[in-house]
């Protein structure tokens, strides 16, 4: 059977998140038509279970998509931190004279979920379609060309040259396609709860690396800060028994421990005993996968938010000139874009993935990691180089290097001498 020419949008979009929204907004700049497919009804709906923090290779996207000035206005709190190791504090500081650290930001996703979201309604060539929940999708001549939609008015069939997923991770986009996830586990728990009134050092977050235990606290718009445990999968039954008393054991026994007691809660302890990593391939004929939905990485490092942003606009640079061409030159174009987003996405998250899953083994510091958390906490040029990494402005291969390791060595060999004087 032939492929159809006909279609009613350039590309068709599941998920109004962070992901999708920021896909629509950059593809209709670019000339996209697009329809951007929400399941939820409700324009002010957010994800609750999340980290709340944006790393710094979000911010040239969110520059991009115009919401710094929002954010600032909403009290979104720049996240700088330190971090908490068996060698002490590491607290990255600009170099004297030097520019200030990379940054984007700690905001709650009641705040930026709403924003995002709105922001794509007001884009020309976008059409923002709520209470639309993907249930199938249309394929012709081997490829995707359309989705089935459960509406407020009845079923519906969407067509698209391009169908986009960005419905976290457990897209209903990929399992209708058919799409191979890769699954790895986590044998670390969390929760997480919000709380008003809790003074943080600085005023800025901390990370607390117990190997294997983690715990972080970051302060978010309105005076309120997120407050997670992520525990080895052992301390389950003691959680399970009574998770209230074991959420605030927990954290008192942090050094330097916030002090929740004087502090007032104002959320619920939600989490998941369970967050296994996923991967998928980003593409196959006529779909391809942005944010959780093409990989979902391990809270516990934040990352998730930021990498939602880059591959939404990975995806809008490969993809907009051939979604928007005419049909025949369109269809040509779009696989060899997909192709080209598909080994970005690979390139850029590939590595950080590999790190993640092993030490979601919840092991302690290997000898690599030792060195360069180690000389981190004694030397202000290795704390920014950890700063880099955690923002994800670097990879792995850069933050574990021969040169690196060297002088992570040398550090912390002149620190056992000093101690020895």
């Amino acid at each position: 059977m032939p492929e159809s020419t006909e279609h009613d949008y350039d590309v068709v979009i599941s998920g109004a998140g962070l992901a999708g929204s920021a896909a629509a907004i950059l593809l209709a700049r670019r000339g996209v038509r697009v329809a951007l497919l929400e399941r939820r009804s409700d324009p002010g709906a957010y994800k609750v279970l999340c980290t709340h923090s944006l790393t710094a290779n979000a911010f040239p996207v969110l520059d991009e998509l115009g919401l710094v000035p929002d954010l600032e206005k909403a009290g979104a709190v720049h996240n700088e931190a330190r971090w908490y190791t068996r060698w002490g504090w590491i607290e990255p500081k600009p170099a004297p004279g030097g520019p200030p650290l990379p940054y984007a930001y700690n905001v709650r996703r009641s705040t930026l979920d709403p924003l995002i979201r709105s922001r794509a309604a007001q884009t020309p060539g976008v059409d923002l379609l709520l209470g639309h929940q993907v249930t199938g999708l249309v394929r012709e001549a081997g490829r995707t060309v359309g989705v089935r939609a459960s509406t407020p008015q009845g079923e519906r069939e969407i067509r698209a040259r391009l169908v986009v997923g960005a419905d976290g991770k457990d897209s209903a986009v990929a399992k209708h396609a058919g799409m191979r996830t890769v699954t790895r586990p986590n044998n670390r728990f969390g929760y997480l709860a919000h709380y008003r009134g809790l003074p943080l050092r600085d005023g800025i977050g901390h990370t607390w690396f117990l190997e294997p235990d983690m715990a972080y606290a970051f302060p978010n718009e309105d005076g309120v800060t997120v407050l997670a445990v992520l525990p080895d999968k052992k301390r389950l039954p003691e959680f399970r028994e009574d998770l209230e008393g074991s959420f605030s054991a927990f954290v008192r026994a942090l050094p330097e421990a916030p002090a929740i007691d004087s502090a007032e809660r104002v959320s619920k302890i939600i989490g998941t005993v369970d967050h296994p990593l996923h991967s998928r391939k980003p593409t196959a004929p006529g779909l391809a996968l942005i944010g959780d939905a093409a990989l979902t990485g391990d809270p516990l490092w934040g990352v998730g938010c930021g990498w939602a942003l880059e591959s939404a606009t990975w995806l809008a640079e490969a993809v907009a000139p051939a979604a928007a061409a005419p049909d025949a030159a369109g269809r040509r174009g779009l696989d060899r874009s997909l192709k080209r987003y598909a080994g970005k996405h690979g390139r850029k998250l590939s590595g950080h993935q590999t790190l993640a899953i092993d030490f979601a083994k919840s092991r302690p510091f290997n000898p690599a990691e030792e060195l360069v958390f180690a000389a981190a906490a004694r030397d202000a040029a290795m704390a920014r180089h950890m700063h880099r990494f955690a923002s994800r402005l670097i990879g792995p291969v850069r933050f574990l290097n021969p040169v690196v390791l060297a002088k992570a060595s040398l550090i912390n060999i002149r620190h056992r001498w000093e101690d020895d004087d």
